[in-house]
């Protein structure tokens, strides 16, 4: 569980901003649980997803989500994985890859993260952020999420990452702006996978 409770250079826990605003959150908890349902509700209602707010600049390691109030689906899950790891909370990224359009080609990986709750395991909870028609919640067991790859050439990437994927990485410092980003979305094969296992 180490390598999901470590800090590195996007999922920078050990910033003075990222490790306050894990404590502010955790203030009051009376559970684990309520700590993560308090830092995913943070990083999913008031960090402003890039593409839905038209918002730059694009963001990439934790702090600069936190600083900037915005991110993609990527650098939220990141901001996320640092909060919960600055609480002592195991935290990881998934990756689902999703078709762009009617469930056909071309495809990009959409990015959410996975927390270790003792009393489940590994539990994915994605903070993209709300909108008409995409909703998630905290509600374990039980998985809420907002997307459900069914398309031929969809799935859930295997596992559970300590890491962002580097083709993520790339292609957000590869770009200056949201709309480029929109242009040039990762993606990744599926490589046999299509249902989700930790």
């Amino acid at each position: 569980m180490q390598a999901y409770l470590g800090a590195s250079r996007h999922i920078d826990v050990e910033d003075p901003q990222v490790a306050a605003t894990a404590r502010r959150l955790a203030q009051g908890a009376g559970s684990e649980a309520e700590v993560v349902r308090a830092c995913f509700e943070f990083v999913r209602d008031a960090i402003e997803h890039s593409a839905d707010f038209r918002r730059n600049p694009v963001t990439v390691s934790a702090s600069e989500v936190l600083r900037h109030g915005t991110g993609f689906c990527y650098a939220k899950s990141h901001l996320l994985a640092a909060l919960l790891r600055a609480n002592g909370i195991p935290a990881g990224l998934c990756y689902q890859r999703m078709a762009t359009g009617n469930e056909e080609a071309p495809y990009c990986l959409h990015g959410l993260n996975a927390v270790w709750l003792k009393e489940h395991g590994w539990y994915r909870l994605d903070p993209r952020g709300d909108k008409p028609g995409v909703n998630s919640r905290f509600d374990p067991p039980r998985e809420a999420l907002p997307f459900t790859p069914t398309g031929a050439g969809e799935g859930d990437l295997p596992g559970v990452l300590a890491e962002p994927l580097p083709v993520v990485v790339e292609a957000l410092q590869a770009c200056s702006t949201f709309e480029e980003v929109l242009a040039a979305l990762p993606d990744s094969a599926l490589a046999g996978a299509v249902s989700w296992r930790p």
